[in-house]
């Protein structure tokens, strides 16, 4: 909605100015920083609703910006980069993406992106109320997890998988059935396998839980 807070970590400067411009004419607050230190410095400052991530930049690179947010915080993270193999791709999933767009393009599809991702930490979900799979319980409208009573540091996409998993909770979900509640784009299982791997991170002493089916995909045991 309008009025939340983007952080553009971009040191291309036309790059970053063009962004800004879309973002603040949809109505969104917008910081900017041109380097990985930069960055972190507004992220802990400005505790930003999104932050729009180039992997590429001087100092710092956005590969370990990522790292250090996702120690401590959820917030929706966008990468932005130059790189088209899948390799990055996959790398960039790991270290916490929810998103991923490549270089060159179009402005108005990177607000396309923000929006979708910001609608879905916003819990815009089915009319369901929560699931409950043994110690661990996920409230989908409040869009949060807990296991036994500690609340779960999940990113917007991790909380859609577990939330496909916890309501068919003990049937194994092929990796075709997750990849539908990854961010357009996502159309590749190995994509899914990154999200479950950061997912399983989170999930603390109600990991074992989350169970790897071989040559089908996951599955939540009660």
């Amino acid at each position: 909605m309008p009025g939340e807070r983007i952080l553009i970590v971009e040191d291309e400067s036309r790059i970053a100015t063009v962004l800004e411009r879309y973002l603040r004419a949809e109505g969104y607050q917008v910081e900017r920083a041109g380097d990985g230190k930069r960055a972190l410095e507004l992220w802990r400052a400005a505790q930003p609703d999104l932050i729009l991530l180039d992997l590429m930049l001087p100092g710092i690179d956005g590969g370990a910006v990522a790292r250090r947010v996702r120690e401590t915080s959820a917030v929706p993270i966008i990468m932005l980069t130059a790189k088209v193999e899948e390799e990055d791709r996959i790398v960039g999933l790991e270290l916490g993406a929810d998103d991923y767009v490549t270089k060159p393009f179009s402005p108005r599809e990177v607000v396309a992106r923000v929006r979708a991702v910001l609608r879905r930490a916003a819990g815009h979900l089915q009319p369901a109320r929560h699931h409950r799979v043994g110690r661990l319980r996920v409230d989908l409208n409040a869009f949060e997890a807990y296991c036994d009573q500690e609340r779960l540091d999940v990113s917007p996409t991790q909380f859609r998988v577990l939330a496909a998993l916890a309501a068919r909770s003990g049937e194994a979900l092929h990796r075709n059935e997750l990849l539908a509640e990854l961010p357009d784009g996502f159309s590749d299982e190995r994509t899914v396998d990154a999200h479950v791997k950061n997912l399983r991170r989170r999930l603390g002493a109600c990991a074992e839980q989350l169970e790897t089916v071989r040559g089908v995909g996951y599955r939540l045991r009660p």
